[in-house]
């Protein structure tokens, strides 16, 4: 039987109508990934184009990470804070912020091809760029994502990252940190906290678990096979993450990809990070930053774009099962 769950941060509702789903492996893509070749990439001779990096890593010829501005980006930084204006009935604010790239050398390897020592170094300067941007006194949350595949929005193949800074808070974001302080004042609790001891007790939705992370298909997935991923140390700024924990997380996401990868086909897919805003630190001293990941196996129909209620068909229980598991299919 079909039934509403709710999320317990934002408030938000999904359905999940499993009788309306193929099994769990019918979601296997079937169609091989297109690679684009080399020798058109505008990220293989970066340093070369043009395109001035903001930082190497290492700082050399044979740089294994660069971090360079957008090309086009969504937002522009200024010395200037952002000032408001009104339109009739409408408000408008500056687009000010930053908008970078940040790119790996190698035009095949995605993370889950990466050793984790490879992995880990770039969440090293993930974290090393967010607390850089963090001191714009104009940047108030940082949004950082990877899209894998044009389903995802990723208009080139080779694989790289994007952070762009905000002077507000999104609106999800908001729901979010609103639900964990609202979830704190009434319980005195992180409420992710909450939710991942049960999860641990139940071990029924868990993709993967080491001693510093731990990767769960959610209760309330939106999407089929859609997974997030935490630290298990409370931590409410990923740029404020210890150097343990961050690898621990970093292998329970790429554990969780490669598995995404082999089990679903190579789907296109997004990873994201959800974090504290820069400012109000002891506001949301409770929120628990994590990564969300979300397969691109789905499309948005006529209901859920009417009404912001998204219908998953996979139970996440089955999604677990079918990514933990060690068999081929």
């Amino acid at each position: 039987m079909s039934e509403l769950r709710q999320d317990l941060v934002s408030g938000d509702w999904i359905i999940l109508a499993g009788d309306r789903a193929k099994r769990p492996h019918d979601w296997k893509k079937k169609s091989k990934r297109v690679r684009a070749p080399k020798n058109t990439c505008p990220f293989e001779d970066l340093v070369k184009s043009g395109n001035e990096p903001i930082e190497l890593f290492p700082p050399s010829d044979d740089w294994k990470i660069a971090v360079a501005p957008n090309k086009y980006p969504a937002l522009i930084p200024k010395t200037e804070g952002p000032s408001e204006r009104r339109q009739g009935p409408y408000s408008t604010i500056d687009g000010i912020g930053h908008h970078e790239l940040i790119i790996t050398r190698d035009h095949e390897k995605n993370i889950p091809k990466m050793s984790l020592a490879e992995s880990t170094e770039l969440f090293r300067v993930f974290k090393h760029r967010l607390n850089v941007l963090s001191q714009d006194p104009h940047s108030n949350y940082s949004s950082l994502w990877h899209a894998w595949g044009q389903l995802a929005g990723a208009s080139i193949y080779h694989p790289h990252y994007q952070i762009l800074t905000l002077p507000i808070v999104p609106p999800d974001i908001r729901r979010s940190l609103e639900g964990s302080v609202r979830y704190a004042r009434e319980h005195k609790k992180c409420v992710h906290c909450v939710m991942l001891d049960y999860e641990k007790r139940r071990k029924v939705r868990i993709v993967y678990e080491n001693a510093e992370a731990i990767a769960i298909a959610p209760f309330v997935s939106k999407q089929p096979f859609e997974v997030r991923i935490f630290p298990k140390k409370h931590f409410s700024h990923f740029e404020k993450t210890t150097d343990k924990v961050l690898c621990g997380t970093v292998e329970a996401l790429a554990f969780t990809l490669r598995k995404i990868s082999e089990k679903l086909g190579d789907p296109d897919y997004n990873f994201f990070l959800h974090t504290a805003p820069f400012r109000d630190a002891n506001e949301y001293k409770m929120y628990h930053w994590h990564m969300e990941v979300i397969p691109k196996i789905s499309l948005l129909g006529g209901f859920e774009w009417s009404t912001g209620i998204d219908i998953n068909t996979i139970d996440p229980d089955n999604a677990a099962k079918v990514l933990r598991s060690n068999k081929k299919k």
